[in-house]
Formats: structure tokens, C-alpha cells, sequence
């Protein structure tokens, strides 16, 4: 049912010593445009005649010229990712392999059996302070492996495992049963058997437990701001000063991605990426400074919906549906466990798609709820609503929890839930809910149809 809405943005070009910059126009307090109904966000316009009307107001301007207001400089790092727990495990080999979970979890106990890595069925991103005074003889068995054997040996020769311990990488409270899944450093000759999928789901596990024995990666983030009159543009630029544990992260199975190119990363912040001589340059531009303005563009866009989920986006979403909560109690009581465990989500997803209540596209790894998936949870909604809210499945393990404390009962427990199950059937039987479970068909088949 959504409607994509185009918007129209802005953008002006100007120079610097034989550089072009490509500066964006924001409705700022003091614009001629702030606060009209005429703008999308602050950059944009709804319709394309008033971008094009503020184009020639700022032609009519002389000089062209645009003066620098202000020049932010400043260091940004980026602090290699946690470990790998099967949540996160699954849903970046949904992305980058396009594999379902069930498989992911498949191939991760296929490399466990094989002593090649640690338990796999872990809702912990770290390790234990037991495993980190012994890890130097993981990374030591990674020697064995050609490409990542030059990481493993700059590890062991600057002795950077000796402060893991004192990093956010390791965490005794933060883990329950079973810390993140490594790799053993061992079973190196079963490398030989696996299957080019086995294989990089192994490598993509290594590469993330050598990572985080690295510096963090460190941008150099230059910000302008640009003045014409009433109205203001602004231009980023980031580079990286300092790859840091990113030269780590540079899979076999992936086109390495060049750092040296100047390119538009995201449509709202104008943010461009590029080499030190760029910033060298940058560098130069000086608050007060004027810049010449040679010309001006529309930008065309349009509103897009919310991503529909992946296999591995959803089992990040069942991880964390907790999240949802607004009740601070209620929250905490599901906080990390969130729908299903690490060993039964794949399970989950796998039987909704078998039941033909979602459908899962093999090639895109897309998950869509099929008619009859939209039925149910129609059904649902009109029938027994708090049976879709995690709020029902929080309020049971804050039970859980007071018969576990001697707070009440396992009786008193059992009567609550008895009581739940036995007037919760009773309003079902007596509704007469017919009309609008028909509404509802008729609401979504024809989307269905259109679709096939």
C-alpha cells in the first residue's frame, strides 16, 4: 500500500584551486523557505517548480559566489565489530552468501564437528576471561592459513593479545553458557573437504576474531558550510587516515572495496569519500574565504518503504524484539533472549516458511508474509491481540523469575497462567468475529493477486 512521494533537492557546484565541490542546500532558521510547507525535511522540496524557483533567485545573485561560514574538522574512529554469536553469524551470511539461518547454522555446526571452531548455538558476542589467558594458541594455529597467516603473526609478534582482557571483547556477565563462536585454530586439514560456502562462512568467522586485535580504524572528517545570501549548502568529506582492523576484513570472496574514490555515499547527508591529497586540498578552505559558484542541479528522488526483512535481518529482529517493550520491568525480563533462543529461531523461521505463512525468495533470502501468513495474524489480532505483543511473553518470565526467587509459588504460577489460557478461550468462543476477518481478506487478496 505504499505510495512513493518524489522530492526535489538542491545542489550547487563551486571551486577551489581546480577542485570541485558539490555543496547541498538545507532550509536552515533565517532561509526564505524555513519552516513553509513547501519543503520535504529540511532538503528538499516537494514539488519540482520551487527547487527550480530558489535556482533562479540564486542565479539573480552577484557575484556568484558562495562565502565559507564555517569549517569543521575532526577524527572519527570506528572500533572493530564484537564477535560473532549465530544471530549475527546468520544474518551476515544471509547478506553476503545468501543463505537461509537453517543453512548458516548447518554449515557453523558442520565446521564445529570438525573442531574448526567453538560452539556454534551462542547468544554471546565475547569471550570469557578463562578463554582470553589461553587465546594466543587460537591465533597461533591461524598461521596455518595463507591468507589471513600475516595478521595472525603481526598479533603474535606485537603481543596485542595480552590486553583483550581489558577490552569491551571480553565479558564474563555477558555470557550465559557459551561465549562467541572463534575459530579453534585447529582442524586445519578438513579445509581440504569443505564446500566453497562451508569455507567462507569459516573465513568470514576468522577474519572477525582477528579483527578485534586491531586498532580502530580512523576517518578524517572535514564539514562546510556555505553561504549565499539568507540561504546555506553544506558539503562533508571523509577519508581514512588509518585502515586499522579494516585491513583485516578484506574477504577473499569479496571485490575489495578502493577507499580511494571520491563517491556519494548517502542521499540525505552529502557526505563524499576520497583520498588524503582530497582532504590536503580541503584542508586549505578557510572560514571567510569565498568560493565561485558555477552552476546549479535538481536532484530527483522519492520516498521508499521500510526494507522488508531478509532471513538474517529477521533473526536479528527476533533476538531483539525485547526492544519493543515500552515497559522498563518488562523489557529487562527478556532483555537478550528476546523470541526463540539461538539454537530454535532458525527452527522458527524454517516451519513458518514450510507452513506457508511467509515466503522466502532462495536467491534474495527476501522474506514476504504470504495470504495466508496475513490471515493469521488478522485472526490473531481480532481474537487474543495480546498473544502478538512480547509484553505477554516478558510478564511469563517475570513470573518465571518470582517462582525461581520463592517470591510465589510454582502453583500460584501455574493458577495465573490456567486462568489466562481458560478466559482467553472463553472470550474467543463467545466472539462473533466473522465480518471482520472477511473485511480483512478482502482488504489484502487482491494485493496477492497483483503480485503473481
Amino acid at each position: 500500500e505504499f505510495v512513493k512521494t518524489p522530492f526535489y533537492r538542491v545542489l550547487n557546484s563551486m571551486e577551489f584551486e581546480g577542485l570541485t565541490i558539490e555543496g547541498e542546500w538545507r532550509a536552515v532558521p533565517g532561509s526564505k523557505y524555513f519552516g513553509t510547507p513547501k519543503l520535504y525535511k529540511e532538503n528538499g522540496f516537494r514539488e519540482k517548480k520551487d527547487a527550480q524557483e530558489l535556482i533562479n533567485w540564486m542565479k539573480s545573485l552577484e557575484p556568484q559566489e558562495a562565502a565559507v561560514m564555517s569549517v569543521e574538522r575532526k577524527q572519527e574512529k570506528k572500533n572493530p565489530p564484537l564477535l560473532y554469536n549465530l544471530a549475527e553469524l546468520q544474518n551476515d551470511c544471509s547478506k553476503l552468501f545468501k543463505i537461509s539461518p537453517d543453512e548458516t547454522l548447518r554449515v557453523v555446526q558442520e565446521l564445529y564437528e570438525k573442531k574448526m571452531v567453538t560452539y556454534p548455538r551462542t547468544d554471546a558476542r565475547v569471550l570469557s576471561s578463562a578463554v582470553a589467558k589461553e587465546i594466543s594458541k587460537n591465533i597461533s594455529g591461524l598461521k596455518g592459513i595463507n591468507m589471513v597467516r600475516p595478521f595472525a603473526e603481526e598479533i603474535l609478534e606485537k603481543e596485542s593479545y595480552k590486553q583483550i582482557a581489558k577490552t569491551r571483547y571480553v565479558n564474563d556477565k555477558m555470557i550465559t553458557d557459551h561465549y562467541a563462536i572463534i575459530p579453534t585454530g585447529q582442524g586445519l586439514g578438513a579445509m581440504r573437504g569443505l564446500n566453497p560456502v562451508s569455507l567462507k562462512v569459516y573465513e568470514t568467522i576468522v577474519r572477525r576474531f582477528l579483527a578485534i586485535f586491531y586498532e580502530p580504524a580512523i576517518y578524517k572528517k572535514v564539514s562546510l558550510t556555505m553561504g549565499m545570501e539568507t540561504e546555506r549548502f553544506f558539503a562533508s568529506f571523509k577519508v581514512l587516515a588509518d585502515p586499522g582492523y579494516l585491513k583485516v576484513m578484506e574477504y577473499s570472496f569479496r571485490k575489495k572495496k578502493t577507499e580511494d574514490t571520491t563517491s556519494q555515499n548517502d542521499a540525505d547527508s552529502n557526505e563524499k569519500s576520497g583520498d588524503a591529497h582530497l582532504l590536503e586540498q580541503i584542508a586549505k578552505i578557510k572560514k571567510g574565504m569565498t568560493l565561485p559558484v558555477n552552476g546549479y542541479a535538481i536532484k530527483e528522488g522519492e520516498t521508499s518503504p521500510p526494507k522488508r526483512y531478509n532471513s538474517g535481518s529477521m533473526i536479528l529482529a527476533m533476538e531483539n524484539a525485547g526492544q519493543l517493550i515500552e515497559d522498563e520491568e518488562l523489557r529487562a525480563q527478556i532483555k537478550g533472549s528476546g523470541i526463540g533462543t539461538s539454537a530454535t529461531r532458525a527452527e522458527i523461521l524454517k516451519k513458518l516458511v514450510n507452513n506457508k505463512y511467509l515466503s522466502l525468495n532462495k536467491k534474495t533470502q527476501i522474506i514476504t508474509p504470504t495470504l495466508q501468513g496475513e490471515l493469521i495474524y488478522d485472526t490473531v489480532s481480532a481474537s487474543i491481540k495480546s498473544l502478538l505483543n512480547p509484553e505477554l511473553t516478558a510478564s511469563w518470565e517475570k513470573g518465571l523469575n518470582y517462582v525461581a526467587e520463592g517470591t510465589i509459588t510454582p502453583e500460584e504460577y501455574m493458577t495465573k497462567l490456567t486462568h489466562f489460557i481458560q478466559s482467553r478461550t472463553s472470550g474467543v468462543l463467545g466472539l462473533r468475529n466473522q465480518y471482520i476477518i472477511k473485511d480483512s481478506f478482502e482488504r489484502v487478496a487482491p494485493f496477492y493477486k497483483k503480485s503473481r
